[in-house]
């Protein structure tokens, strides 16, 4: 009998519940699933339940008013809505809606309907990320109740008009939340913002992120008196000051972070004592920051990283809320303060690029809760305590300080320690075991300190990043050191291992099948590259260089898909370069500098349409000039050095031959013919000046922080090796090879090149005037040839010139003066038989008094012609000195410049000048 009646209770229950649901106006019914009919239907969709029911008001998102039964509120957010939501929708017959949220779904591009002007009792709309074009139409503003708007965007360039903006703020008087997120506000003038002022805006929530708003904004902005969360980050072209006075006091989250604005922090900002989140990243700020932090008790977090704010920091003590603290980047001094120890919810610290000095006491160990904690790049010395109380501790970085002594082995112990940076310090001792055992640990890296001992076998399942490099770490490498024996390698989780520049011996270890960069450069290791190692499948870097790996390159290496960076550099390896890179390459640098690789090009290097170096420099590669290498266009640097590359060097009618290429280098082979004038005229690489981003200076791979890209090139006479290559750096070095003919007048065209070096060769003709256009030149190299006539006194023009060798021509003439000319020495001209002057004995007798002219570009230097024509002028108190001068045997120069005979033409012109002169006066 009681199974009866719960059973009876049971059925009945859904239509007792029910009975107390409103009925659906039968109009928005049928607008609903006609709005439903406009979209793609999908198993995740809001919508797809709709229509099961005859009361809409229980389906999914709609909300009913209790009597009427009329539709007042729709929320389809993230409802996986596919289609054009176009102006005749019959959503805008759903005229009683107050709250309508579509957030996150895809109108396909779709621009916003000014038809949500038409719902006019609304009170909340939300369109964030579904439209992403076009203008936020004016009549939304029509939306006089509206409380919360949201319009932000995540792609794309919905834009808002000055105008639209402006009757938004007058109309909207009951606004109280503003998102405008990503929204184009471009044409929006930040001096509008005192509309919320005059308006008495009751606006609580203000958030215009990333906008492109551009130009001034007056601090009338942060004086609003309900305002409690004010975002205008990301906008860099943004400026403003903070105020000195009248903070909005209600203001709990305050994000102004990558804008341009400038100035200090003043004491006035500990009025915000409701503040719980402050983010003034990259503002430009300067100064210290004021005690009036004292005041903001209810900070949880404080990011003022990135700015230029200086002084010690004594603002700590009574933040005890502080869940996030970060001041990187700036210019703190003094000591780690002591009042962090204090500030017990501290969950991350960044202290990160300051000045803080002193050690590291106990004040970080009495923070159990802390979680990340950076003090890299500081002046921090002394010994690193073992943090062992810091239980929770993930992130630790103290790199680029100058810590001494041992490792701790507890700091390897900590339970949830993942990264652990310690490089670039002065620690000396063996590597703790923990290090090598702890189960938690991720990142590890311990490179650039003065670590000695060996190598231990390390954990089989802990680390990812590993990296020894630059240590006294010596001995063989054990046979375990991954832990597993090679058949078992593709269960190991290292991906990173950097053991370069040690003092490492023995065979060259397999790498875990699972690799991603494997470095052992710079060690003593030996025998030869075995073909396991292309197992690695998922090998992106590939160091070798710098051991003594002789034998071939395996045929195997040159054909892993996913090798971005080989370096195998000072090897002594033999036999071709293999012939099968693939059509699939992803290879984007290729050192094989220093070896003995002899045999032709690899044609297959052709299919490596993403290489940016190349560098086969110095080995017994024999050969015509790879010109079917000038299609690839990424290639910057080429090295052909060297070797016993022979004859002429052609295009092969590229459309664009070599057009990126920033540094050529071809000296010490055979070649012949004429200096290749088709590749010199498009090297646009080599033409155009450009800034360097502020980003890096460097050429940098794909894989930056783990392989910085290097070139063995000849600068200013010495063979260098560049562990970095500056992205401004443009060579074009064809020495020691048998070219004939003229130098080309188009090389003055290549107006960024720093190097310039055609030495040992066969070349005639003139030096072209046009060189004087290189103004960036800082060597040039152009011995050793057959050249003819006179130095061109543009030369004078290049005011970054450090070395110069015309040496061994047949130049005459003589030596032009100015500028960096008067710097260089006779060894720069020796084998010229006809030149004279300064710095040579030889003077000048017979062209005793011919100066060059000088160009138009040093207009405004001081030069010798207009002089000898004011002593020509009956200047004559200079003439006595003049004369006196040579009397008494002052330099040479001097002497030569008006002791001689002049020629007549100069005569005369000089008296036509004189007696112009005279006429005038």
């Amino acid at each position: 009998m009681a199974f009866s009646i719960l059973l009876c209770f049971v059925f009945l229950l859904p239509s007792l519940s029910s009975s107390s649901d409103p009925l659906c106006n039968h109009l928005d019914h049928s607008a609903l699933l006609q709005f439903k009919d406009q979209f793609t239907a999908s198993f995740l969709s809001k919508t797809r339940s709709w229509g099961n029911s005859s009361n809409c008001c229980l389906w999914d998102g709609v909300t009913c008013d209790p009597v009427s039964g009329q539709v007042i509120g729709l929320d389809l957010s993230s409802g996986f809505l596919q289609g054009q939501l176009t102006s005749n929708s019959t959503l805008f017959q759903l005229v009683h809606l107050q709250t309508l949220n579509l957030a996150y779904n895809d109108f396909e591009g779709s621009l916003v309907p000014s038809q949500f002007g038409d719902l006019p009792n609304l009170t909340h709309l939300n369109l964030s990320s579904s439209f992403s074009n076009g203008e936020i139409p004016p009549r939304i503003t029509q939306l006089s109740k509206l409380v919360s708007l949201d319009l932000s965007v995540t792609w794309g360039n919905l834009r808002l008009e000055q105008s639209t903006w402006e009757q938004l703020i007058l109309n909207m008087t009951d606004l109280r939340e503003l998102v405008l997120d990503y929204v184009n506000m471009s044409s929006v003038m930040p001096s509008s913002f005192y509309l919320f002022v005059n308006s008495s805006s009751p606006l609580v929530s203000l958030r215009l992120k990333d906008t492109k708003l551009q130009g001034n904004i007056t601090s009338d902005i942060f004086r609003l008196q309900n305002l409690q969360w004010l975002d205008l980050s990301l906008n860099k072209n943004l400026k403003g000051q903070l105020p000195r006075s009248n903070w909005s006091s209600p203001l709990s989250s305050l994000d102004l972070s990558l804008t341009s604005f400038s100035g200090g922090i003043f004491d006035s900002i500990g009025d915000l004592r409701h503040l719980n989140n402050l983010n003034l990243e990259s503002c430009g700020l300067e100064g210290p920051i004021p005690l009036g932090f004292r005041n903001l008790t209810h900070l949880t977090h404080l990011n003022l990283g990135s700015n230029k704010l200086s002084g010690e920091i004594q603002f700590l003590s009574n933040l005890k809320l502080l869940s996030s603290l970060i001041l990187s980047n700036n210019d703190f001094s003094g000591q780690i303060p002591s009042s962090l120890s204090s500030l017990k919810h501290l969950i991350v610290i960044d202290f990160s690029e300051n000045n803080f000095n002193g050690g590291i006491t106990s004040v970080f160990g009495e923070l159990s809760n802390l979680e990340s904690l950076s003090i890299s790049r500081n002046n921090i010395r002394g010994q690193l305590p073992s943090l062992s109380n810091l239980s929770q501790l993930s992130s630790f970085d103290c790199s680029f300080n100058k810590l001494v002594g041992p490792i701790p082995n507890e700091i390897c112990k900590l339970s949830k320690l993942v990264e652990l940076e310690l490089s670039h310090n002065l620690f000396s001792g063996t590597i703790p075991s923990g290090c090598y055992s702890s189960p938690s640990l991720k990142s590890l890296h311990l490179n650039d300190n003065h670590l000695t001992g060996s190598i231990s076998q390390f954990s089989s399942y802990s680390l990812m990043e590993f990296d020894l490099s630059n240590n006294r770490l010596e001995g063989n490498f054990p046979e375990s050191i991954f832990g597993l024996t090679i058949e078992h390698l593709s269960m190991r989780n290292i991906q990173i291992l950097d053991l370069g520049f040690n003092k490492l011996q023995g065979n060259l270890p397999i790498p875990p099948l699972g690799i991603i960069s494997f470095s052992v450069s710079n060690n003593k290791i030996s025998g030869q590259i075995s073909s396991l190692i292309c197992n690695a499948s998922s090998l992106m870097i590939l160091n070798l260089s710098h051991n003594n790996l002789p034998g071939p390159i395996p045929q195997c290496l040159v054909a892993v898909l996913s090798i971005s960076d080989l370096d195998l550099r000072n090897n002594g390896l033999t036999g071709t370069i293999p012939n099968n890179f693939s059509k699939d390459s992803v290879l984007q640098s290729l050192n094989l500098n220093n070896n003995k690789l002899e045999g032709p090009f690899p044609r297959s290097l052709a299919y490596c349409d993403q290489l940016q170096i190349l560098d086969v420099g110095e080995n017994q590669i024999e050969d015509t000039f790879p010109n079917w290498l000038e299609a690839l266009p990424e290639l910057q640097v080429l090295v052909l050095r060297d070797n016993k590359l022979h004859g002429t060097i052609t295009s092969s009618n590229a459309k664009h031959p070599f057009w990126k290429l920033r540094i050529f280098d071809i000296s010490s082979n055979h070649f012949s013919g004429s200096l290749p004038a088709t590749y010199i005229k498009e090297f646009k690489g080599m033409v155009k000046v450009d800034s360097v981003e502020t980003t890096s200076l460097y050429m940098e791979s794909r894989n930056d922080l783990l392989y910085q890209y290097s070139v063995k090139i000849n600068m200013k006479g010495n063979a260098m090796e560049l562990e970095k290559i500056l992205k401004i750096l443009t060579t074009l070095d064809l020495s020691s090879n048998k070219f004939d003919g003229e130098i080309p007048k188009v090389i003055g065209e290549l107006y960024s090149l720093k190097g310039l070096n055609f030495s040992h060769n066969g070349i005639t003709g003139s030096i072209p005037q046009s060189m004087g256009n290189l103004t960036n030149v800082e060597w040039l190299d152009l011995s050793w040839n057959k050249l003819v006539g006179e130095i061109p006194p543009t030369l004078t023009n290049l005011n970054f010139l450090a070395i110069l060798n015309l040496s061994w021509n047949q130049l005459e003439g003589i030596i032009p003066r100015g500028k960096q000319f008067d710097t260089f020495l006779e060894d720069s001209y020796e084998g010229n038989s006809r030149l004279c002057g300064v710095p040579l004995t030889k003077s000048c007798s017979k062209d005793e008094g011919k100066l060059p002219q000088p160009s138009s570009s040093t207009f405004f230097e001081f030069g010798w012609k207009p002089v000898a024509i004011g002593y020509g002028c009956g200047m004559i108190f200079g003439i006595f000195m003049g004369y006196l001068v040579f009397l008494i045997g002052k330099p040479q120069w001097l002497v030569r410049t008006f002791g001689g005979q002049i020629k007549k033409q100069r005569k005369k012109a000089r008296n036509r000048v004189c007696a112009n002169r005279g006429r005038t006066n």
